[in-house]
């Protein structure tokens, strides 16, 4: 712990001090490599492929250790520009040059967000980072809230210095206890080192960060229903009669970035926006972190430039899909986003190339499917969770994507009829172009992206009253094939007594008594048994 206010020389001086004894402690480590400029890399296979800044200092640093983060450069920005007593205008003019846009989903350009803050005077300014990560297999923001506190930390100041704001929020789940402890720690060791609150590194420039807890609420994601929270209320969209960077926080001019957008600032204004726009595609500069989950053989977070193909990321960093199976759909944005199939596995990642096949960015979940898995369960699955997450404001989302559920679960269950593909394609569109907020205009991507490039098997399920994958408990029958040896382990596994047959001969299922629980399929020792 730093007890002493830093100043430039300090800070020089406590850096130049901790590099040394990291850099010891580093070389002992065989998963860390040294660059020719002297920093450091996980190696491996796994890391061959990827390019880390969001992810530069994680598993490399102690998190909970301010000395080992300014011994990689930490702070350094910060210092550097409260030194040279930059202007904001040049602050701005500088995030805009490096084309960084927001990693949680809209993409919309950081720069030109500040710059909107910025001509706006107030007597107050806010900074939010909204650490309100909620997507289904996505925990990128938490891992950098884990691993590197004091990068958020950096970022929410440059942001505040950039256009005149004084105070910053982290809006974070109370779900992620490491991460609300780490960041508290990390606040309490940047004020007593005098590299936030008062009069930062003797500059006059002034900035408290404080941490507000989230209840779990999806919907407190988005931007205005997570300043509703702050401010005491239920989190519920707003209507959007002014820009947040005009009448955000309390009426405030607000700046709203994620946890992994704020992990870029300092890495910009450090190397210069040239260094950073040189990465990536022209559109979509820099690198992306994603959460690479479901059927892939090495799962894991995936930080890689913009305009890396779905193929890499799925079947070079992560091995492919897992017991060897094919690979059938890639689900990319999370309850928010579209399923992209095989055809499409060549898609560059960046926000313009998944937008025009339906999909989203998102905040960087990839969950990867097989073919064992139903897209139509899978809708299913997604819409409803956007229906458990509603917050209830406005009547497309509120009772529209409920009728979107209640039909998906017809289709599963062979309850459907032609008529409903219809009303489903109309429905998810009503509530496409009317919902108030993110959530309900997105929430029927999952279903849209899945009628368009895998109808047939919602045409099965609704005409054939059958599962392609045999997800759909209702739709399916199992079959004895000759296979049998007459063991009659499947007889004894059957618990409503449904399958009959002598000692080494074939047995028989009795169709209408079976309630498809699946014992005798999984028990089966020769794989005689069939789902059909």
């Amino acid at each position: 712990m730093i007890m002493k206010a830093l100043n430039q020389e300090r800070l020089t001086a406590l850096r130049d001090k901790a590099r040394g004894s990291l850099t010891e402690k580093l070389k002992k480590r065989e998963d860390v490599a040294q660059r020719a400029d002297g920093s450091f890399y996980l190696s491996g296979p796994y890391y061959e492929r990827q390019m880390r800044i969001a992810l530069a200092n994680a598993e490399i640093i102690d998190p909970e250790s301010l000395a080992e983060y300014i011994a990689l450069g930490g702070y350094e920005a910060l210092a550097k520009v409260l030194e040279e007593k930059r202007s904001r205008q040049e602050m701005v003019d500088e995030m805009i040059a490096s084309g960084l846009r927001g990693r949680g989903g809209a993409g919309f350009s950081t720069g030109r967000k500040w710059a909107e803050a910025l001509k706006h005077d107030a007597p107050h300014k806010y900074v939010i980072c909204n650490a309100d990560e909620g997507d289904p297999g996505a925990y990128m923001d938490r891992h950098i809230l884990e691993a590197d506190p004091h990068a958020v930390l950096e970022g929410m100041a440059l942001a505040g210095y950039s256009i005149g704001a004084d105070h910053g929020y982290i809006y974070v789940r109370a779900e992620y206890p490491l991460a609300v402890e780490r960041l508290t720690k990390a606040i309490e060791q940047a004020q007593k080192a005098g590299l936030l609150g008062e009069n930062i590194l003797g500059s006059g420039f002034s900035f408290h960060i404080e941490i507000r807890l989230g209840a779990g609420a999806f919907v407190c994601g988005e931007g205005t229903a997570l300043m509703e929270s702050i401010e005491g209320r239920r989190g519920m969209p707003r209507n959007k009669e002014f820009r947040t960077a005009h009448k955000g926080l309390f009426d405030l001019p607000t700046v709203i970035n994620n946890v992994e957008t704020l992990a870029n600032v300092h890495h910009i204004y450090q190397k210069g926006a040239a260094w950073y726009a040189g990465i990536g595609t022209e559109k979509s500069t820099g690198t992306k972190v994603f959460a690479l989950v479901g059927k892939v053989a090495k799962p894991g977070l995936v930080e890689v430039p913009m305009g890396t193909s779905l193929r890499t990321i799925i079947f070079e960093i992560g091995g492919g899909i897992k017991d060897q199976r094919a690979f059938k759909a890639v689900q990319t944005g999370g309850p928010s986003g579209g399923c992209i199939p095989k055809e499409q596995l060549d898609t560059p990642v960046d926000f313009e190339s998944l937008a025009a096949i339906g999909s989203i960015m998102g905040s960087g979940g990839l969950v990867t499917m097989d073919e064992t898995d139903c897209m139509v369960d899978i809708a299913r699955f997604f819409t409803e969770f956007t229906v458990d997450e509603s917050c209830g404001k406005c009547t497309p989302c509120r009772i529209g994507n409920r009728r979107v559920l209640e039909i998906l679960e017809a289709i599963c269950e062979g309850r459907a009829v032609p008529k409903d593909l219809v009303t489903l394609l109309q429905l998810c569109e009503v509530i496409r172009d009317t919902s108030l907020c993110g959530l309900g205009q997105a929430a029927p991507n999952p279903v849209l992206s899945t009628l368009h490039h895998f109808r047939q098997e919602y045409e099965a399920h609704v005409f054939d009253k059958r599962c392609p994958a045999g997800v759909c408990k209702n739709l399916l029958s199992y079959q004895i094939t000759d296979r049998c040896i007459g063991c009659g382990i499947c007889k004894k596994k059957c618990p409503v007594s449904c399958i009959s047959g002598e000692p080494k001969s074939k047995h028989l299922i009795d169709q209408t008594r079976c309630i498809k629980c699946g014992q005798c399929y999984s028990h089966c020792p020769v794989n005689a048994i069939v789902k059909q």
